[in-house]
Parts: structure tokens; C-alpha cells; sequence
């Protein structure tokens, strides 16, 4: 069987009674890599018969989404990409109904889009188009028509690429079989073709295009009174991905020889090895072609035959190459041909924020919110590529010579859209891919992280910078669910009295336990850490003395003490 997606297309569209065809439909099967990055996309659009521009309408939402979907991010995932350019295309049609028309009827259109990634089929779905699925002589139709009937021969749309300013698009997923035959229709087709003769013409052999026009014809034998259209998808080959094909490009190069200081590689020349591990080494070099100072990474030789170690080697070296931002490493485009395995990035001159926070042990809050910021934008820009980091730690974050803060590890990257063609991880505590303290529970409880498990470890690393400790003390060897309910935060003044009890509120509220609990957002964290809480200020209220303002009590007793001494021996000289 081959190992690429292949399938089979046919399409029919006729204008039927009507004066013009306000259908449209469309599909585009890509080349590699967006084949398999991005999968086929197959749509279909009905321009709403009342609507001023219906035609105009449909051909809008099959364009839109045909175009932008390929300039989406390869790391995004298929309904992420998917609902961005739904709700853009729908706010557009909206807009441009009520300015050009002044009607909500301006600019309407069903959309069915049907995308097919790997072994899995996307469908987003709005309106009263369709779509259906044959499997084994069987006939299942997917969407639900979002059509209210008032009366029994009376309905109307009651969703719509259009008819309003935010919209709800239905989406689901179906893992694929090979055989599987999809079809698109809009109601002009299937509102006068009944189930059982839309899956006998189906079944039956012959070219696709024919059996979508001897669909359309019997729509129109049937006295059809709208548009006709429908277009009909057969998978004829799945792709086998035991093994990130996407990743491996490069995975048949050998692993680099020994490197020592004046040797050179592809033009690199080795400088000296400034880190090296079980896993990795990591050197500085100086390229020869371009009159620069760059970093070298390579891969350890001790597992120069572990197939799923050299996928996440590759994988590091592709997600790092799809972000691009002040506060994250720049991993370089690739030049010149390889001879061996190894990625090449920036040379940065700095320290690691471990260094920093040794060298630090009392910092300035202010100096530690603005360092916490730049982390913070760095994250974003992971997130925003629909990344999770996964292993942020002192460690993996650099500090320039000129204050800039860089995140410079990739190794433990969650990428969806790489996600949805093979995962790269497997649930289980022995595949938790971060470090330890710093690692958000959920993970080793086997649940998928989110933005807030990224937004954990930025708290730990906040808490760590300013207090010098950990908010739990050191993580349990083996975390599960019993010792983990029993960790207890530890306030920061304890630590560091300089610390006002609302930033610790912040703090305590980011490294929470359970994920819930913790704030939404990354900048929700950062205004709690400048801007006084007033819940946390509440909370504040609530503490003994001696833990809201240890210094202040032990004055104020002190104090006391005095007063009573000074009463005591007047007293006793009275006497």
C-alpha cells in the first residue's frame, strides 16, 4: 500500500430552474510537505436564495478557506486554523452585507468543508449543505441541518456564513478507512433525492465526475427547484505513519564524528564544546561562509540507532525553526547541504537565568517583573504557534550581555499540528518529557497540558527568582495523586519578607495544584504581579499579624516588652 494520501475527486453542478448558480464548490490536494502538514480540503457553499449577493457569498467561503488555510502555520492544528478563517471570512460577509446592502441578508452562505489529514477527516459545518459518508454500503450523514421549520412546508436558515456577527461552526472528527466515500451536497441535491438511492448511486462503479452528474440529473428529474451541486471524495490510500515522515527528512543522515576545536564541519569551524551531555553536545563555531559566530548542536552517538530519539531531535530543530521572536532562540535556516546530523542557531553571549539567580539571591522586584515579562512574551510566541514548551526552567532560558531574555530549549515541544499526524509522546509518567520542580502536575497525572501547565513553570521560576526556593520544596520523586494533594505552598515571606503578600497571591495562584485554579492567561499573571489584587489583598486581611507583617510584629512586640519592663521596675521602686 502506499505510504502517501491519495484520492479520488468527482464534482457536478447544474443552476436548475433558477437564472444563475449561487453554488460553488472547490478542492485542493497539495504537494508535499503541505500534504501532510496541511492535508486535502474539499468545501461546498450554497449562496442563500434571499440573500442580495448569495453567488458572491459562496464563492467568498470556498476561496477564503482554500487559500488561507495553506498560509496558516504548519503548526497549527487542523480546527484551530480552521475556526480562525471561518470567523475571519464570516465577519467579513457580515460587514460587507450591512455596509454594501444594509441587510443582515447582505452576504449569505451555507459551508460544508470536509479536510483530510492523515488518517482523519475534519468537517466544519454551517448552514443546511451537507455532508455524507458511505462505509461499507452504508450510508451516514455527518452535519445536521441548521434550518428551523415554522410550518410544514415552511423553514429558513437559522445559521449562516453572514447572518451574524459571531458565528457557530459545528466541527468533528472521523478516523479514516481506506474505501471510504464522502459526499458534499447542497439542498438543491439532497432535498429530492431520498438516502436510499443517493447510497445505491454511490456504490456503483464507474467515474466519479459521472456519478456526481448522474446525481445532480436525478435531483433534477425530481423536480428539483434550486441550485444542484455535490461533489464526492474516495480514499484510495492512507498514509502508513508509524514514524514522522515530516520530522525524518533528514533522519538517513549519519550522526557527526567526534568534534574538536579547528575542525571543520559543512563550514562551520569548532571553536570549543561549551556543553555536552548523555544527548547532546553543543558547540561553539564560527561559520566561514557567512563571517559569523553560531552554536552547533549535535546528537549524542550513544543513540545513533534510536529511531524516537532522532525524531525529537528533528522535531527540536522544526519548531524552533518556526518561531521567530526577540525572546526566543533563533534557530538558522539550513544554507548548504548536510553531511551529518546537527542544527545550527544564534550565538548568544550571556548567562542562564540559573547563573542569574545565584548571582541574585536578594534581586529587585522590579528587575525580576521585567525579566518575568520578556519569559512571558517568549511564551506567547510558542502559543501562539499552538506550542506548549513543556520543560521551561532556569536551564533553558538565557539571559544576553545586553538584558535580552531568550527561551533556547525545544527538545520537549508540543506541536498540535504534528500531534494530529503522529504523536511524538505516548501517556505514561516514564514519557513525562520536562524537569521535575518545574513540570506541571497535571502531566504526571497522564492529562494533556494547556497554556496553564506552560503558565505553572513560569510561576515556579517567578517564586524561585524571588525567594531563592521552591513554592512546594523539592517535588516528590514520584508524583501521583495522593502525595501531590498533600504539597503545601509555602508564602513567600517566609523566604523573603520583601515580598508584598500580593504578589505572593500571584505567585501562590500560578503554581497551583490544580489546574483550574490557576489564572486563564499569561498576562492575567503579569497584571496580578504589577497591579495589587484586590482579592489577594482580602486574603491578606485575613492572615495573623505575624505572618501579614512578620517585622512590624516583632517591633511592636518588642515594644510591648519594653513598656512592661519600664512599668515593672517603676513599680518596684515605688516600693
Amino acid at each position: 500500500m502506499a505510504k502517501a494520501l491519495t484520492i479520488s475527486l468527482g464534482a457536478y453542478s447544474d443552476k436548475g430552474i433558477k437564472a444563475e448558480n449561487e453554488d460553488f464548490w472547490g478542492a485542493l490536494i497539495p504537494k508535499e510537505p503541505q500534504l501532510t502538514l496541511k492535508g486535502i480540503s474539499v468545501a461546498i457553499a450554497d449562496g442563500m436564495s434571499g440573500s442580495e449577493a448569495g453567488k458572491e457569498a459562496s464563492h467568498c467561503c470556498i476561496t477564503a478557506f482554500l487559500e488561507d488555510y495553506y498560509s496558516t502555520p504548519d503548526s497549527w492544528s487542523v480546527v484551530h486554523a480552521g475556526q480562525k478563517i471561518l470567523s475571519a471570512t464570516n465577519s467579513w460577509l457580515y460587514s460587507q452585507g450591512r455596509s454594501r446592502y444594509s441587510s443582515v441578508k447582505g452576504m449569505v452562505s451555507t459551508l460544508s468543508v470536509l479536510v483530510i489529514k492523515s488518517n482523519t477527516a475534519h468537517i466544519f459545518h454551517v448552514g443546511d449543505s451537507r455532508i455524507y459518508l458511505l462505509r461499507q454500503n452504508t450510508l451516514e450523514q455527518l452535519t445536521r441541518d441548521h434550518r428551523l421549520w415554522v410550518a410544514s412546508d415552511k423553514s429558513y436558515l437559522n445559521r449562516a456564513m453572514g447572518i451574524e456577527p459571531h458565528l457557530e461552526v459545528d466541527y468533528k472528527t472521523l478516523a479514516l478507512e481506506p474505501g471510504d466515500c464522502f459526499l458534499l451536497t447542497t439542498d438543491g441535491l439532497h432535498d429530492f433525492v431520498d438516502d436510499k438511492t443517493l447510497q445505491s448511486l454511490l456504490s456503483a462503479d464507474g467515474d466519479l465526475n459521472g456519478v456526481a452528474e448522474t446525481l445532480v440529473r436525478t435531483a433534477l428529474a425530481n423536480h428539483s427547484d434550486d441550485n444542484v451541486s455535490c461533489q464526492i471524495v474516495r480514499i484510495d490510500h492512507l498514509p502508513l505513519l508509524r514514524e514522522d515522515e515530516v520530522l525524518r527528512r533528514h533522519g538517513h543522515l549519519p550522526f557527526p564524528p567526534p568534534l574538536e576545536p579547528g575542525m571543520l564541519l559543512d563550514g562551520y569551524r569548532i571553536d570549543a564544546e561549551l556543553h555536552a551531555s548523555k544527548r547532546t553536545q553543543i558547540y561553539k563555531a564560527f561559520d566561514t561562509l557567512h563571517n559569523r559566530d553560531v552554536i552547533l548542536k549535535t546528537p549524542s552517538v550513544l543513540y545513533d540507532d534510536d529511531t524516537h530519539y532522532i525524531e525529537h531531535f528533528l522535531h527540536e530543530e522544526w519548531a524552533g525553526k518556526r518561531i521567530e521572536h526577540e525572546n526566543v532562540l533563533r534557530v538558522l535556516e539550513s544554507d548548504r547541504g548536510k553531511s551529518s546530523l546537527y542544527y545550527v542557531t544564534e550565538y548568544l553571549d550571556g548567562q542562564t537565568l540559573r547563573e542569574w539567580i545565584a548571582q541574585n539571591p536578594k534581586p529587585d522586584i522590579k528587575q525580576v517583573r521585567k525579566l518575568v515579562e520578556q519569559i512571558a512574551k517568549g511564551l506567547r510566541a510558542f502559543h501562539r504557534m499552538e506550542m506548549l514548551h513543556q520543560d521551561l526552567k532556569p536551564e533553558n532560558i538565557m539571559l544576553t550581555a545586553q538584558g535580552v531574555v531568550k527561551i533556547i530549549d525545544f527538545g520537549s515541544v508540543k506541536i498540535a499540528g504534528i500531534a494530529e499526524i503522529t504523536p511524538l509522546d505516548h501517556a505514561g509518567q516514564e514519557n513525562i518529557l520536562g524537569t521535575l520542580n518545574y513540570t506541571a502536575p497535571e502531566y504526571h497525572l497522564g492529562q494533556r497540558g494547556t497554556v496553564k501547565s506552560d503558565l505553572f513553570s513560569l510561576g515556579v521560576i517567578c517564586y524561585e527568582m524571588l525567594n531563592g526556593g521552591l513554592p512546594f520544596g523539592n517535588m516528590p520523586e514520584k508524583p501521583d495523586r495522593g502525595n501531590l494533594s498533600r504539597l503545601t505552598y509555602i508564602p513567600s515571606f517566609h523566604r523573603n519578607n520583601m515580598v508584598p503578600l500580593w504578589i505572593d497571591g500571584a505567585l501562590k495562584k500560578a503554581t497551583s495544584i490544580a489546574p483550574q485554579l490557576r489564572h486563564d492567561e499569561l498576562s492575567e499573571f503579569l497584571h496580578d504581579l504589577s497591579t495589587p489584587n484586590p482579592r489577594f489583598l482580602k486574603a491578606e486581611d485575613k492572615l495573623p499579624l505575624l505572618e501579614r507583617n512578620p517585622l512590624f510584629f516583632w517591633k511592636c512586640t518588642t515594644l510591648f516588652f519594653f513598656f512592661c519592663s519600664v512599668a515593672l521596675l517603676l513599680l518596684l521602686n515605688q516600693k
